[in-house]
């Protein structure tokens, strides 16, 4: 709405049923201006008029003109839609144009490891994650964001190295589905089967200081992809016992 429309509409609130003159000495809108603001909001839904002389205006609720509104705004947008998969989608697909995914390509480690955490925290069904030796370190910081997670009822499985040491192991059998690997070379995160980090490795940079290198990607094609090798490693594991607090407290 208009700042003229506004000053109409709210003054028909206050008062009721009024005429144009009525209705722009009490909103000050001009009165030059006052039908084309009325016929606006009357095209609009937002008040309605009699066809008394001098004729009245009359506001609808808000809540009326406000479904009114979406309606309208839901069919302009199937509209839209189907002159945009009608008309434009036949020239895209003839022009044999390919999406751009959105792959990066991330250094260092804690770049990584706050790509890792957003992955992490976002996640809200289920959280796949495969587990390196080299990457033990960071289970250890990740414990309380999967604790939440768990508390949420999200799904859960870790994949980690068989080399993996004893207390990260129990400690994440606590609020994950657990399994060993023997070895376990790459790694990575994926969140909700959309978002995915995958350890490439070490790589050498500028200043002569080795950083490990992951690529992030929030493209479904390969994340699917990274979620069925996941599956495949995971077929193949050594099964952990779950922890439970009843069992740690008979420790």
């Amino acid at each position: 709405m208009t700042g003229y429309e506004i000053r109409v509409y709210t003054s028909l609130l206050e008062v009721g049923a009024m005429t144009a003159a009525d209705i722009s000495k009490k909103s000050g809108v001009p009165y030059s201006k006052i039908y084309e603001v009325l016929n606006s909001l009357e095209d609009k839904g937002w008040l309605e008029s009699d066809s008394s002389r001098p004729q009245k205006f009359f506001p609808k609720s808000p809540s009326t003109a406000l479904e009114a509104m979406r309606m309208r705004s839901e069919n302009n947008f199937r509209e839209s839609q189907a002159a945009i998969m009608n008309e434009l989608m036949p020239i895209y697909t003839k022009s044999g144009i390919k999406e751009k995914p959105e792959i990066w390509v991330v250094r260092g480690i804690y770049n990584i490891a706050a790509k890792v955490s957003e992955i992490v925290e976002n996640c809200q069904h289920e959280l796949l994650v495969a587990l390196p030796s080299v990457a033990q370190d960071v289970a250890k910081p990740m414990q309380p964001v999967l604790r939440t997670l768990h508390e949420r009822g999200v799904k859960i499985n870790v994949l980690a190295s068989e080399d993996t040491s004893t207390d990260i192991v129990r400690a994440l059998s606590r609020v994950a589905e657990v399994k060993l690997k023997t070895d376990m070379f790459g790694g990575g995160v994926i969140g909700d089967g959309k978002h995915v980090m995958i350890l490439l490795g070490e790589g050498m940079v500028e200043n002569g200081m080795i950083d490990p290198i992951a690529i992030w990607a929030d493209h479904a094609a390969l994340a699917g992809f990274a979620k069925d090798y996941f599956r495949y490693l995971w077929a193949d594991a050594k099964a952990q016992q779950k922890k439970t607090s009843s069992s740690n407290n008979n420790r």
